[in-house]
């Protein structure tokens, strides 16, 4: 066994994987498809980073997901006003609106904290 380097590998590594699962734990055949996972998500870790989502989108899709209103995001944040003016984009969270969020909602902090657009603004630059 080797690194994957290429993406040809890659394919190989995940063909050979798929017919590996269902392999007996302490078997020879277990050990080589715990190996080839360590090294397709060490390759996939450096060459499909997947972006972070955009942190009102992601609320959006946290509270589409889960049935929630913009009431209760209201009742979150402490404020009707405070919590239209965010979802709309008028207003950024402030940190202690990003902690209620990652606390209460278990939406990660290192999705909210990032810059986003506010209404009538450009879109911010990748840093």
């Amino acid at each position: 066994m080797r690194p994957i380097r290429t993406r040809a590998e890659h394919d190989r590594a995940l063909a050979e994987i798929e017919r590996l699962m269902g392999a007996k734990r302490g078997t020879p055949r277990a050990d080589r498809l715990e190996v080839l996972v360590a090294l397709v998500t060490a390759y996939e870790a450096t060459r499909d980073r997947i972006d972070l989502p955009e942190p009102i989108e992601a609320i959006q899709t946290h509270m589409e997901e889960r049935g929630l209103e913009q009431a209760d995001f209201a009742r979150l944040v402490g404020s009707r006003s405070l919590a239209s003016a965010i979802l709309n984009r008028k207003r950024p969270m402030s940190l202690s609106v990003i902690r209620k969020l990652s606390t209460a909602w278990d939406i990660p902090a290192e999705v909210l904290v990032q810059i986003y657009r506010l209404e009538g603004q450009r879109p911010p630059k990748a840093a």
